[in-house]
């Protein structure tokens, strides 16, 4: 029989078999540390009373890591009501760029050095696409997030880009998109493939792909990477406001699976549900659960990296500003409606009778020991 169980249930049953046979840098190391204490007494929380039947709950904190399933729903919609107002009234365009799966060694050598060079090369050819007199002839604006996996769980490395379907002139015009697809993709595929190939060459005569150590292997794979096709997809999405808040928010904190996919374990099997984009259906795939661990840890991302950036009009530092302008441009803004989710105590319902409301009585201290895992 399938036992129904979460990612942190799975690591609380089997991360101290897994450590006994692998080795965790550091940093993955304490992303499982926050992932076994989230929403549990070693975080502390605040005691809650109930005021019709008096009952007292505990709400434990949770950990906010950026990879905990738990944590990032919250994140997200946080996220994306902070963004709701820089939402502009015109068509946008969603864009990904995917790397090459024969760069997945490396990116494993240097993640950082890879996703920094895929970011740079990305909005390299989107800007100079931009640019061209013959196209828009303007500075573009982008909110780019990276992903690293596939359905499956593999490495999948690719660049999620929402693109308002137009570019801001010299002159203060706005020149929109002529097409559904904002570039030709072909072009794009070629210009983003000869870009990725030379800052990569680049890199490698700086010394900074030194740990890809083989004889002639930089060189040599960069060159097969030349004769092929590099994919890159596109497609326009609706220009209602509330639309592309919830579009965007649907990639901005995604983690490489949700326990929502996860239907279970047997026999040491973890079975989880995935779409197959082959013929567009949804399957179920079961790996044996040290498997499925290490392919969860794969995609931890390195300490630091930005996951969601803003380039061109979108950019932090001139963000603002160039809103500005352009909504004076633009017809009239569809004005963001302005939700704000409030959870303050009172707002929290009581689970035993569901009459009353919770009422926060006392904070609770971190309990120690906490879920305090060491490496092999």
């Amino acid at each position: 029989m399938i036992e129904s169980l979460t990612i942190q249930q799975l690591l609380l049953q089997h991360i101290t078999e897994y450590l006994s046979t692998h080795q965790l840098d550091r940093h993955r190391f304490k992303v499982c540390r926050h992932l076994l204490n989230c929403h549990t007494p070693a975080l502390g929380g605040i005691a809650y009373q109930c005021d019709h039947c008096h009952d007292q709950f505990p709400l434990y904190h949770g950990c906010r890591d950026r990879h905990c399933p738990q944590c990032q729903s919250r994140a997200s919609r946080r996220w994306s009501q902070r963004q709701q107002q820089d939402i502009l009234p015109v068509t946008y365009h969603h864009l990904v760029f995917t790397l090459p799966h024969e760069l997945n060694g490396w990116v494993q050598l240097h993640p950082e050095v890879i996703y920094q060079l895929l970011f740079q090369a990305v909005w390299h050819t989107l800007k100079t696409f931009a640019a061209d007199p013959r196209r828009l002839d303007g500075r573009l604006g982008m909110t780019a997030v990276l992903h690293t996996w596939g359905q499956n769980l593999s490495q999948h490395v690719h660049l999620h880009c929402l693109i308002p379907g137009g570019a801001l002139t010299e002159n203060n015009e706005w020149h929109a998109a002529r097409s559904t697809y904002l570039f030709p993709v072909r072009a794009l595929s070629r210009h983003y493939r000869g870009k990725m190939v030379s800052v990569l060459r680049e890199s490698a005569t700086a010394g900074k792909l030194n740990r890809v150590t083989r004889a002639d292997e930089i060189s040599n794979t960069l060159d097969r990477l030349m004769q092929k096709d590099w994919v890159v997809y596109s497609k326009h999405c609706l220009e209602r406001t509330q639309s592309i808040v919830e579009y965007l928010a649907r990639y901005s904190h995604r983690i490489a699976i949700s326990n929502q996919r996860i239907i279970g374990t047997e026999n040491d099997q973890v079975y989880f549900r995935f779409k197959d984009y082959r013929n567009n259906q949804s399957s179920i795939m079961n790996l044996h659960c040290d498997e499925f661990i290490r392919r969860f840890l794969m995609h931890v991302l390195p300490k630091g990296l930005m996951r969601i950036r803003h380039y061109g009009l979108l950019a932090n530092r001139c963000r603002k500003a160039s809103l500005e302008v352009l909504r004076k441009i633009l017809a009239p803004a569809v004005k963001a409606a302005e939700e704000h989710t409030t959870e303050e105590p009172g707002d929290y319902p009581c689970p035993k009778c569901h009459k009353g409301h919770l009422i926060a009585i006392r904070l609770l201290s971190p309990t120690w020991p906490n879920f305090l895992i060491r490496p092999g």
